[in-house]
């Protein structure tokens, strides 16, 4: 991705959605962390905006969150994964 994507998209935000999407197994804060490289702290903060947002939900299983896209969390980062086709 180059800098015309970035003119338009939050870099980390957009790539936690787009990563999100792409998995077929549920994933934890430190695993998205590491893919997007940025520290756990951080992601968390995103990751409770995108809950507020209600693009992303949490299920509780023992001491461990997983992370899920929703519905509009699904949708939201097709298109902008459809967006970053067209400017790069």
């Amino acid at each position: 991705m180059g800098d015309s994507f970035d003119l338009f998209f939050r870099r980390k935000p957009a790539m936690m959605l787009i990563a999100l999407k792409k998995v077929s197994r549920a994933k934890y804060g430190s695993q998205l962390a590491k893919e997007v490289d940025c520290t756990y702290s951080h992601a968390v903060k995103i990751l409770q905006t995108l809950e507020e947002m209600g693009l992303v939900g949490f299920e509780k299983k023992g001491r461990i969150k997983i992370i899920n896209l929703t519905k509009k969390g699904r949708d939201v980062a097709d298109n902008i994964e459809n967006i970053r086709k067209i400017v790069s």
